[in-house]
């Protein structure tokens, strides 16, 4: 018996039970549901009944959805899982990684449906075991093209798989950048100033002789880095990629930047900078999630940058930082607030880089009013949508 067919005539057992499993779909796709919300769902489908599928609907997403983002996400998951018994047998099929390179001309499922389809279905290969040579023929077979699509996809369309490795790909990412010089001198042959205490030192030691002229070159470090994360709704995918870039760079084994901070701002600014000191990837965001409570929420772009200037910009910012502002400019409140803040923290920096994923539109033009008013203060503007999009800012960094 299906899933809607219990539902016209269900037993307690099963009526509670089809609506756990319904919202354990909804978590896997990426809806946040808490306990609570799963006992409103059962008492007012109870007080609703079941005449009327609409009914029925309107009633869970009443219940279970709170952020309007996450609409399209339940309306996938719903009619995918009140659907009839070939529903799996169907998707499964879909979800063939050579099936899918067969149909390769067929149109691109939207983000809903992709996570919906991913947590409906258990995307693992078949228990039955397959030969050395049929898995490298496999693996030589699709890793190109699963790659290529893989570097142009927008992370908002991925599937969770298909995130997860996008994720560690980025991990990888290094951002080669030139060291600065400073002020302090060190030994060096090649260096153009004469280093008189190293050489009369050497002279001594070999009995008053001057034999060379040692030399000195200023000393060489790495920058610093700081970004500034846009964690609202509309930025909270691309934001955690980023974040995923930062974790990784700071636990580089062959570094080339050197302090690394972070900080998150939708309707308050947080400093997550402790956070990536995690070894752990995935315990470093789940600290950045107890962290900044305003996830997925607004975004004041203006007064988060007010506060940065006012309470970190001093600390963190000394010569030859660099600023990632990672954002899509939409702001909600006072663009003159906005402008001042951002002329300043580019005057704070020695160069300022703005990643914004709507870039990744070619009909994109500057119209919004906080667009307009960042990208004057902004040495570099850059996508930051995909894997392909951050070869740019790799680019960007080493001059090329």
């Amino acid at each position: 018996m299906s899933a809607a067919q219990e539902l016209r005539t269900p037993t307690e057992g099963r009526f509670v039970q089809n609506i756990v499993h319904f919202t354990r779909a909804l978590r896997k796709a990426g809806v946040q549901v808490g306990t609570a919300q799963l006992q409103t769902a059962i008492s007012a489908v109870r007080a609703t009944g079941f005449s009327n599928r609409f009914d029925y609907y309107f009633t869970l997403r009443a219940t279970l959805i709170t952020r309007p983002e996450h609409m399209d996400v339940f309306h996938q998951v719903f009619f995918m899982f009140w659907r009839d018994p070939e529903y799996l047998e169907r998707m499964i099929h879909l979800l063939s990684p050579l099936l899918r390179r067969e149909d390769q001309t067929e149109k691109k499922e939207k983000a809903a449906n992709r996570r919906a389809l991913d947590a409906l279905t258990d995307n693992t290969a078949p228990s039955g075991e397959l030969s050395s040579k049929d898995e490298l023929q496999a693996d030589a077979h699709l890793s190109w093209s699963q790659n290529e699509i893989l570097r142009h996809m927008d992370f908002e369309q991925m599937s969770a798989a298909e995130a997860t490795a996008a994720a560690r790909a980025i991990q990888q990412l290094s951002l080669p950048i030139d060291p600065l010089l400073t002020r302090r001198l060190t030994p060096s042959i090649f260096g153009r100033r004469p280093d008189a205490r190293a050489t009369l030192a050497r002279a001594i030691r070999r009995g008053g002789e001057i034999d060379r002229l040692l030399r000195k070159a200023p000393r060489k470090r790495p920058p610093n880095l700081v970004a500034l994360c846009d964690i609202s709704g509309s930025m909270s995918v691309y934001s955690r990629m980023m974040l995923h870039l930062l974790h990784g760079l700071h636990w580089s084994p062959n570094p080339t930047w050197g302090q690394v901070s972070a900080f998150t701002f939708g309707t308050r600014l947080t400093n997550i900078s402790k956070s990536l000191r995690k070894k752990d990837v995935d315990d470093a965001l789940a600290s950045v999630g107890q962290l900044a409570p305003d996830w997925q929420g607004g975004t004041r772009i203006g007064d988060a940058l007010f506060r940065f200037n006012r309470d970190w910009g001093r600390r963190v910012l000394g010569q030859g930082t660099a600023v990632l502002l990672i954002t899509d400019g939409l702001e909600r409140d006072t663009v003159s607030v906005l402008a001042a803040e951002i002329a300043r923290l580019s005057r704070s920096c020695r160069r300022l880089i703005w990643l914004n994923p709507l870039l990744r539109w070619q009909e994109f033009t500057p119209k919004a009013a906080g667009i307009k008013a960042i990208l004057p203060h902004v040495d570099e503007f850059l996508p930051c949508h995909s894997l392909d999009s951050l070869g740019d800012l790799t680019n960007a960094l080493s001059g090329k």
